[in-house]
């Protein structure tokens, strides 16, 4: 099975209160791409860089096997730069300067080696971009959306228009109510079901994640750590752990997609362990299905009844 990863790669500077990195590696398709690469090679993807993106975070991502044919380097312009500097509480944080750079020229024209992609994992951007990447596809099987409440609030009719496309959505829980006008969340998911999506995935933050269907729900919890160096990829990395095991296993089932978002959750642990992706940079099975074991623990009882 193919994976095609569109979204940003940025060269991103952090504050935590446990430190500072200044232009690590970030962006949705970097996190997406990574995470998914543990779960099966060639994953493809597109996306734009400046001419200031390091040749070794190049040399990182073809090391992971990733396809980047699909990938543009701009000649006259920096890489898309975000700052951003997080509070104790790590669900707070400020925008101190957000630079588009190169990223604000992403045009993407999908080679024609990728076009046959049967999974696509379309990361948090301009839901007009998201639409003219699927027009261009050759029938996926499975096509999953993220997008934020910046696009909700200023690009909603072209947001509508791309949902009729696409199996899933993926949205936090407040971007959700956004976009329903429903406060309870189950509510919600029939609201946005209405739109297009047959399937939806609810971030939950700390409280964890919610995948709702026509005929499911299935809840699982974030993984408890003593401490969240920096929670800026958790949501790609989520997607491409998602995305990766359904692609690694083309099975769509109701079970496969609940162990698809238990993998997306464990992914997401390990990364925010650790500034940047140094997280999820070179993983181990052995240390991911670890995870995955300490995972089912959390949730596994034996049933008694009354």
């Amino acid at each position: 099975m193919s994976l095609l990863v569109i979204g940003s790669l940025a060269l991103d500077t952090i504050e935590t209160p446990f430190g500072k990195a200044e232009y690590t590696l970030g962006g949705s398709a970097t996190f997406i791409s990574t995470t998914a690469s543990y779960f099966l090679d060639g994953v493809r993807l597109v996306g734009i860089v400046g001419n200031d993106f390091p040749e070794k975070e190049i040399d990182f991502l073809k090391s992971k096997k990733i396809d980047l044919s699909g990938l543009e380097i701009s000649k006259t312009k920096k890489t898309f730069h975000w700052h951003g500097v997080y509070h104790t509480d790590m669900n707070q944080r400020d925008s101190i300067t957000t630079e588009l750079n190169a990223f604000e020229d992403f045009d993407p024209v999908i080679p024609e080696s990728f076009k046959d992609s049967e999974f696509v994992c379309l990361g948090n951007v301009n839901p007009e971009i998201q639409k003219k990447v699927i027009l261009q596809l050759n029938k996926p099987k499975f096509i999953m959306i993220d997008t934020m409440n910046f696009w909700i609030e200023g690009k909603l009719n072209e947001l509508r228009d791309t949902m009729k496309l696409v199996d899933m959505m993926v949205v936090n829980d407040s971007e959700a109510k956004m976009l329903s006008g429903e406060d309870n969340l189950l509510k919600a998911a029939k609201k946005i079901f209405d739109m297009g999506p047959k399937m939806l995935v609810i971030k939950k933050g700390e409280h964890g994640a919610m995948l709702i269907t026509k005929d499911t729900v299935f809840c699982v919890p974030a993984f408890p750590l003593e401490s969240v160096f920096d929670p800026t990829g958790a949501g790609d990395t989520f997607a491409g752990g998602f995305m990766g095991w359904l692609a690694k296993t083309g099975d769509l089932s109701p079970a496969n997609l609940k162990v698809a978002i238990v993998y997306g959750s464990v992914m997401a642990s390990l990364a925010v362990e650790k500034f940047s992706l140094d997280g999820i940079r070179n993983l181990s099975k052995e240390k991911i299905l670890k995870r995955l074991e300490d995972f089912r623990n959390l949730t596994n009882f034996d049933f008694k009844s009354l």
